[in-house]
């Protein structure tokens, strides 16, 4: 059964950093792209970041740039989010997902997800 279970969120004040990781049962990972998205409350769901399968490619909405880091280890079957910088706007539950486009924003081309994890930022 695949499992794709997120970790790190937390509340941290404006101008903070957290640092969330998705760690995937799924065979063969290092095959799959792998994204992050994010829905605040009362709103859709929402394109964050986006990792190629061998992780030399990045995708990134234009409102995290700059303040985000998509990373990936191949090894450990485990994709990060490096939040720098945090707003309050940033305040969502945070999903991961794997698929097999290699950095796409659409969440239809995404075959996995996690369960989530909230971030919540204070100002």
């Amino acid at each position: 059964q695949v499992q794709l279970v997120e970790s790190g969120g937390g509340t941290v004040q404006t101008g903070g950093s957290l640092n969330v990781s998705c760690e995937a049962s799924l065979e063969n990972y290092e095959r799959y792209g792998m994204g992050w998205f994010r829905q605040p409350s009362g709103k859709d769901r929402e394109f964050v970041a986006a990792i190629n399968y061998d992780g030399r490619r990045f995708n990134y909405a234009d409102s995290v740039k700059g303040r985000f880091t998509i990373s990936r280890v191949n090894a450990e079957n485990t994709v990060y989010l490096q939040m720098n910088s945090l707003k309050p706007e940033d305040t969502a539950v945070y999903y991961c997902a794997g698929g097999h486009s290699t950095t796409d924003s659409h969440p239809i081309e995404y075959d996995f997800w996690g369960q989530g994890t909230q971030v919540t930022v204070t100002s």
